[in-house]
């Protein structure tokens, strides 16, 4: 009976020990998939090579510079990408199969601008491991006030190149209807509630 005890318990603490070992990184440990913005604070790491350890930060040409290697180009590359350019670029003049590690430190600060009628117009965060939809930021920003005209929020969005275009769309259909995840805002988008006219 006793050996059996002890079975078990061996049973129940290899069974912790794997769960353990097995459980899923935390949802909010952003995955290699990110891509890299102007602002980001980059921690680059080689393998046995501690003078080439930096901290950069993605400019707002969307480029690093590192030793050796010079200016290396982010724009629309993931973490991993990049990861894997620096190695390459290493690779081919000045190392030897170098082993490279690129983290986050800190991301850049992502927003989107909720103006108007509403009870607390501010800068929405926009949330790095997914993405915000226009009601969820109107929420964050209090909600509608009683002066809000619904049917023509517009938003505005700037591309990199800086060209503007707005659009309006009537949130109140969105409420209604149970669509709100039709309209997945990006960083940096303004949205502007109306006052009704009476």
């Amino acid at each position: 009976m006793i050996r059996l005890f002890l079975y078990s318990i061996s049973l129940f603490i290899t069974a912790v020990c794997f769960g353990q070992a097995a459980a899923p990184a935390s949802s909010a440990t952003p995955t290699n998939d990110y891509l890299l913005r102007p602002s980001d604070l980059l921690q680059i790491q080689i393998f046995q090579e501690e003078d080439l350890t930096r901290e950069v930060s993605v400019s707002q040409e969307y480029t690093i510079s590192l030793p050796l290697i010079g200016t290396v180009d982010a724009r629309n590359r993931s973490v991993r990408q990049v990861e894997e350019l620096i190695r390459q670029l290493y690779d081919r003049d000045y190392l030897v199969n170098p082993q490279v590690t690129l983290i986050v430190v800190r991301y850049a600060e992502r927003s989107v601008n909720v103006i108007g009628s509403v009870n607390v117009p501010q800068a929405v965060p926009f949330p790095s491991e997914r993405g915000l939809t226009l009601l969820d930021a109107i929420a964050r920003a209090g909600g509608f006030n009683r002066l809000a005209d619904r049917s023509k929020v517009s938003i505005t969005r700037t591309d990199d190149s800086g060209v503007s275009r707005t659009f309006t769309v009537n949130a109140e259909r969105l409420i209604d209807g149970n669509t709100a995840n039709l309209y997945q805002l990006q960083v940096n988008d303004v949205i502007n509630v109306p006052e009704k006219f009476f």
